[in-house]
């Protein structure tokens, strides 16, 4: 019985090396150092997209109020619509075709050109389409300078194709200087807004910051790797809108629940209500960051080697469940550091948003880095649809009666249903490949 015990013992601290040994072979493997080169650029970029606005969070709350801070939620969710639009889901589909050709510079080069006038054309229909909203909406035509501001930022997004650099697994050229951008724009704020009328520079200081490290990017991308722009063919760009649409419902159909209940928010309860909603979900959306961040890091790697998904879902999942419950234990303490008083409402916010870190992390997981991936676009799109279509009818009665706790619920129970509908599909689908490669080898 000892002698049994012993080799178990063996056993399982020669697994224990195995374990550290591959480990540290991928560590050391071409692969690996690139992906842990990628992990850390795009942590800093998204760092930065959450921690200098984080900054000015307590110093904005203070100036212009919860009333203002409202308004600008609403204009940005108003403003979101139209950036999942003029996306497309090029931002994964481009990803996956260029790490597929990036050998290929001619190839790169047709695909990014595309890609961007493809944008622009989105770009100018959204905007004719908004411009209509705000003459015919009342409280459209009441902010109408706030959102056109916040509209402005898409323009320097499309300038600063993330995607493009990603598919080609070379974020660090452009990290540093993005850095610098958004550290000027951030400290602006505390120079321009003063009192509560300067809320308005907000968005307009934003949009800039995006414009800079757009013209950046594309200094780097045009002269220093000279990859081309050109005008692609209107059917080129046709096909590729055509062929990103899947991808795009997939992206669009959240919005249905998540961005749909701001606006019922907006109409029912009001810009004090968005305010107080906005508070509590900025804290989810900054640590959902981390798991996004290994996601996109892992995307353009899964698109070539797919067989290590299985790790990349471990690591997501078990760091998307720490997160969650440190959020959740520590929701007063960030309310009370970065928010007035007036913002207490939040902290129940907070705690109900927490848990939908792990949703979120499912369907980035299963969904954006397993089906997309697999070309099971369509298989997505229609999970994505069922459940979003789920989140529009609950928002309804929970907003109206509710208000923002109400739109808390409805946003963290439909990702809820969404990741995990998605998972299960997904693992459906990997488990018929397998069986597909067990009757393969057998015949």
């Amino acid at each position: 019985m000892q002698k049994k015990k012993d080799v178990e013992s063996i056993s399982y601290s020669n697994k224990q090396k195995n374990v550290f040994r591959d480990f540290n072979t991928a560590r050391k493997s071409k692969d690996g150092k690139v992906l842990f080169e990628n992990f850390v650029s795009l942590s800093l970029l998204q760092i930065a997209g959450y921690i200098f606005p984080l900054i000015t969070i307590p110093y904005l709350s203070r100036v212009i109020g919860v009333e203002k801070f409202g308004e600008i939620a609403f204009a940005s969710t108003v403003v979101g619509y139209f950036q999942t639009v003029i996306d497309w889901g090029f931002n994964f589909a481009a990803t996956r075709d260029i790490a597929r050709n990036r050998q290929d510079k001619d190839k790169v080069s047709e695909i990014f050109s595309t890609v961007i006038w493809a944008k622009l054309l989105l770009m100018a229909i959204s905007l004719i389409i908004l411009l209509i909203l705000v003459l015919i909406i009342p409280k459209f035509r009441q902010m109408s300078i706030l959102i056109i501001l916040t509209f402005l930022s898409i323009l320097g997004q499309i300038m600063f194709p993330e995607w493009l650099f990603q598919a080609l697994e070379r974020m660090k050229y452009i990290t540093i200087l993005n850095l610098i951008a958004k550290a000027i724009f951030a400290g602006a704020v505390f120079v321009f807004i003063r009192e509560k009328s300067d809320f308005i520079l907000q968005p307009l200081l934003t949009s800039l910051g995006y414009f800079f490290s757009g013209l950046i990017a594309m200094y780097i991308i045009l002269r220093k790797w000279n990859i081309k722009l050109v005008r692609p063919s209107y059917i080129a760009i046709k096909n590729a809108i055509h062929g990103s649409a899947d991808i795009f419902i997939n992206n669009f159909m959240p919005n249905l629940y998540n961005s749909f209940s701001v606006l019922l928010l907006g109409f029912w309860g009001g810009p004090v209500s968005n305010g107080k909603l906005d508070a509590g979900s900025r804290f989810v959306s900054i640590l959902s960051t981390f798991n996004a961040i290994l996601s996109r890091t892992f995307y353009p790697f899964l698109s070539r080697k797919i067989d290590k998904h299985r790790f990349f879902a471990k690591i997501n999942i078990y760091a998307s469940l720490i997160l969650s419950i440190l959020l959740f234990l520590f929701a007063p303490l960030l309310i009370r550091i970065f928010f007035t008083p007036e913002f207490n409402d939040s902290i129940i916010v907070l705690r109900i948003m927490a848990f939908s870190i792990i949703f979120l992390t499912l369907s980035n997981v299963y969904g954006t880095n397993y089906m997309i991936i697999q070309g099971c676009e369509k298989e997505l799109r229609n999970v994505t649809m069922r459940s979003s279509l789920i989140g529009l009818i609950i928002s309804l009665p929970l907003v109206y009666y509710f208000d923002f706790i109400g739109a808390a619920i409805t946003i963290t129970l439909t990702r809820g249903i969404l990741g995990m509908s998605i998972s299960y599909h997904a693992k459906k689908i990997k488990n018929m490949n397998k069986f597909e490669e067990v009757s393969y080898k057998i015949n």
